[in-house]
């Protein structure tokens, strides 16, 4: 069986106190669907505002940091016009026992590169260290966990059950954002239409 899930990096959570979030420890990657619980949903959240928390730059049409510790750790996820989520597709074949995982320097904003290879040039690659790849050959994806490995453990999947995970990564990210939607309406009153229309905005979904 071939399992394909939308996850998000995400490290250590020691010191953060603007919102509850579940604790962890170490770096990993966490799947995103509608399961989650809200303290996961406060972990996704707060991962995905850290890989935007940059000051703007000096030719930016962005406003300035404010002061407000809130604020501040949500400004550039709110400003940005295409905030960064890192992490990607996950694809697990259960009965082979390898896993593809996104590569370094991939967000989850480009996860619909994944149709490139089949309605595109017939081939995508999600990151390095390690190197995922997807090439479309005949009717069959080979999938190769890392390319810049020899010997490197691949998954063969037909096109038209490639088309069907990407769907069901939609349905999560799309259950995901309900989840994060209620939730910020309950942590972050102020700012929760706000932060609504910047994860669609990071995830690739439709803007609400």
């Amino acid at each position: 069986m071939i399992v394909m899930q939308p996850v998000l990096e995400v490290s250590a959570t020691a010191g953060f106190d603007l919102w509850p979030v579940a604790r962890i420890e170490a770096y990993g990657h966490m799947p995103l669907s509608g399961a989650l619980a809200p303290d996961e949903v406060g972990l996704a959240v707060m991962r995905v505002a850290a890989c935007n928390d940059v000051d703007p730059a000096p030719d930016e049409d962005r406003p300035p940091r404010p002061g407000d510790p809130l604020a501040s750790f949500l400004h550039g996820l709110l400003t940005l016009e295409q905030p960064f989520a890192a992490g990607g597709l996950r694809v697990t074949d259960t009965a082979g026992g390898a896993t593809l995982l996104p590569g370094c320097c991939t967000g989850l904003e480009d996860w619909r590169e994944w149709y490139d290879v089949l309605d595109g040039g017939g081939a995508g690659w999600f990151g390095h260290d390690p190197s995922p790849g997807a090439e479309l050959r005949g009717e069959t994806v080979r999938l190769t966990v890392d390319a810049d490995r020899d010997g490197s453990p691949v998954i063969l999947l037909a096109a038209d059950e490639l088309r069907t995970l990407l769907a069901g990564v939609e349905r999560d990210l799309l259950a995901f954002h309900t989840a994060a939607d209620a939730w910020a309406s309950r942590y972050l009153p102020d700012q929760a239409p706000l932060v609504r229309a910047a994860l669609a905005r990071a995830l690739a979904l439709p803007v609400p």
